[in-house]
């Protein structure tokens, strides 16, 4: 008999008391390609990270600033087949068509494919905007760009709500023209959770537009992401936990470790300066940090990329790791050993299960690869025109409850998962660094720390909890 996490039991709770109750609960998935990942897929999930922060291939000094402010954005959708996706249902248009959107805080951008979609599978779900009599279209085409393709459609504004939240006049792009397998399963688009300058269509982020009407309780977005990595799971799957407004207590236990952001002003991606990462209990010595060494935290990206020499320095520290061949960028390391990494902003030391940072057979059957990669491929890391040069994807936060803080200044936040997000890969550790933000338990918790998670289900107000 299949036996459920007491996570996935709390969630599935929810949703059918809440149901009765007219909750703000709205159920999230978790999606997995139905075949095996290849070496294939995950060097098309390099490419996309490198494309999306400034490093691509084909990238020159204009489109890096063209990237920095998105009109050449890259998405999760990017050509990795058997890559995981964490999306949530979003209602758009009069009378409400309901669609499952990719949340990621690493774009701006909120698209979906529409009835008019000539490359569109006939699988996937599409908006109809002639069935809305809120619907307005303008003239302008955008083309949002990405590894390896690209969504084409028309700059529209239409009404769209999460629960309980709606805003009437949300600019997206109604998409005409995708990639090849960019839309899969369930999922018809994306909804992008980063800040408006780096909006390819140049509006403003759904959250955003929520914030401006102060329509939530807290200017704060948490997130809980599932690990089935190592188990049997069907192709979509109970995957977590989203909070818009605010933080689920049910999911994280202790303090909130708040950290203040680096990077541009306006600000564009959510970043914090990398400080410490040890390896095998032993500090690496990295060659810039801080806020000389931006790190975008990123729920639609899957992996994580640093800088050429920081991460050669890294599989260095770990005995009979070599380059992967046939993945340029990659490491490969005896799968016998378990990786002990852990990395600081400038507080905590989080560590990263190893089971998250195996993402696969390597060229021989006793090696596996990492899911750490050179991101900047040998780039000069000064030249990168204020973009990332770290990117933290999954890998890194299925390991820690996290929450985007809009304010003065602008923070993000990573506390202890509790038991029933499966806990923790371990006891953080202190970093050399003391951390410049605060500790809280979260403003606009489900009601603060709840007395149980059965009162963090029932729990109502200005707080949207998704549920994947």
């Amino acid at each position: 008999m299949l036996q459920l996490p007491v996570a996935t039991l709390l969630l599935l709770l929810s949703t059918s008391l809440c149901a009765a109750a007219d909750p703000l609960h709205i159920p999230i998935g978790r999606r997995k390609s139905p075949r095996d990942l290849d070496h294939s897929d995950h060097l098309a999930a390099a490419e996309f990270m490198r494309m999306r922060y400034g490093f691509g291939n084909t990238t020159t000094p204009s489109t890096k600033r063209m990237q920095r402010r998105g009109s050449s954005e890259a998405l999760p959708f990017v050509n990795q087949g058997g890559d995981s996706s964490y999306f949530g249902t979003v209602d758009i248009g009069t009378p409400p068509q309901s669609f499952n959107l990719i949340l990621d805080t690493g774009s701006s951008d909120l698209w979906v494919a529409d009835t008019s979609c000539q490359t569109c599978s006939q699988s996937t779900p599409v908006f109809n905007h002639a069935s809305s009599s809120t619907f307005q279209v303008s003239t302008e085409q955008q083309t949002i760009m990405y590894g390896s393709g690209q969504v084409t459609g028309t700059i529209s504004q239409e009404s769209v709500s999460m629960g309980s939240f709606s805003f009437g006049k949300q600019g997206f792009l109604a998409a005409q023209t995708t990639s090849r397998n960019l839309l899969t399963g369930t999922v018809s688009g994306i909804m992008g959770l980063a800040f408006s300058a780096l909006s390819a269509t140049q509006t403003t982020p759904f959250w955003q537009n929520l914030v401006a009407q102060n329509q939530l309780e807290s200017t704060e977005m948490g997130f809980w992401l599932s690990r089935f990595r190592g188990t049997k799971f069907t192709e979509e799957e109970p995957g977590g936990s989203f909070t818009l407004g605010g933080t689920n207590a049910t999911f994280f236990t202790g303090d909130i470790e708040f950290l203040p952001m680096v990077g541009s002003s306006p600000p564009a991606f959510w970043q914090l300066g990398m400080e410490e990462i040890t390896v095998q209990g032993n500090q690496l010595g990295l060659s810039v940090t801080g806020s000389q060494a931006p790190s975008a935290i990123d729920t639609g990206t899957t992996l994580i990329g640093g800088p050429s020499a920081d991460v050669a320095a890294l599989w260095g520290q770990i005995q009979g790791s070599e380059p992967m061949p046939t993945m340029p960028g990659f490491f490969q390391y005896p799968c016998s050993t378990s990786l002990q990494i852990s990395l600081s902003f400038g507080g905590k030391l989080w560590p990263i299960n190893p089971a998250d940072l195996n993402i696969g057979s390597g060229t021989q059957p006793s090696s596996c690869v990492g899911g750490i990669f050179d991101l900047t491929q040998g780039s000069n890391i000064a030249d990168n025109g204020g973009n990332p040069i770290w990117v933290v994807g999954d890998t890194f936060l299925k390991n820690v409850y996290t929450v985007f803080k809009q304010g003065s200044p602008n923070q993000i936040g990573f506390a202890q998962l509790s038991q029933a997000a499966g806990g923790g890969s371990g006891t953080p550790g202190v970093g050399n660094t003391p951390a410049a933000g605060n500790n809280s338990k979260g403003n606009g918790s489900v009601k603060g720390m709840l007395a149980s998670p059965l009162a963090a289900v029932l729990a109502l107000g200005t707080v949207l909890t998704l549920c994947l």
